[in-house]
């Protein structure tokens, strides 16, 4: 596992968006960022879970969070843009943003993939994550010391028969943090990285994998160091780099 062991306080008073905190890697962020400290804005499409979450985050009385339900497959940039004013208004700034959400798609060759699934992923994976990042930029950019953290995958940096869309998005992942790491580079206080949190005991991998022992990869819970350490001031000038969790 990644080595490191983040202080109690490690986040206290910083603002970060979990994108996909409702469930698996995105939930476990969500709460880990807020017991280091961190008023955390949940995002997530199906409400329910952002306010189960919510409420367990208050009931252990860490710093209050707020949700902010988006359906990425049908946002256009005026949702984001809406999005950065509400919390442009509320916050301020935004100390780090990790992009979690994702969507895995069909498993199959690239012959036979169908068209309408492809651009889905590409929307949620890619165009989403873009217009997001580029609503959101001027707020990061209020911060002293942001964070903005992509979600990777081994598949996104090496490419593997069947993985489809799913691994094209991850490529296209990886270079948009790289471009934009080495735009803001040396005029920004924002840094840019990517983390790829490998073989996880989560929805996604179980979909991926149904065939594999569930219990045999670590939970979501168990890979969080290296998100604290990417989201928090240890990490300050780390710039333009793909990290693996495991």
């Amino acid at each position: 596992m990644f080595d490191y062991k983040a202080p109690h306080n490690l986040l206290k008073d910083r603002v970060i968006l979990v994108t996909g905190a409702g469930d698996g890697i995105g939930r476990a962020a969500a709460k880990s960022f807020a017991h280091h400290g961190a008023s955390v804005i949940l995002h997530g499409r199906n409400e329910q879970k952002l306010e189960a979450l919510y409420d367990e985050i208050e009931t252990a009385g860490l710093p209050q969070a707020a949700i902010y339900p988006i359906d990425l497959e049908t946002a256009d940039y005026e949702t984001f843009f809406e999005m950065q004013q509400n919390l442009g208004n509320e916050f301020g700034r935004l100390d780090g943003l990790l992009h979690n959400a994702g969507m895995l798609g069909q498993r199959t060759p690239i012959e036979h993939t169908k068209t309408d699934v492809w651009q889905k992923i590409m929307q949620v994976n890619v165009n989403a994550v873009f217009l997001m990042t580029k609503a959101l930029l001027p707020l990061l950019n209020e911060s002293a010391d942001a964070s903005l953290l992509f979600t990777s995958s081994g598949v996104g940096r090496q490419g593997r028969a069947f993985w489809g869309a799913y691994a094209v998005s991850k490529f296209a992942t990886e270079g948009l943090m790289q471009v934009l790491a080495d735009e803001l580079e040396n005029i920004s206080n924002t840094r840019v990285n990517s983390i790829n949190p490998g073989a996880t005991n989560t929805a996604m991998r179980r979909l991926a994998y149904p065939g594999e022992v569930p219990n045999s990869n670590p939970s979501p819970e168990e890979i969080m160091n290296a998100y604290l350490y990417l989201m928090g001031p240890d990490s300050k000038g780390v710039n333009g780099q793909g990290f693996d969790a495991q």
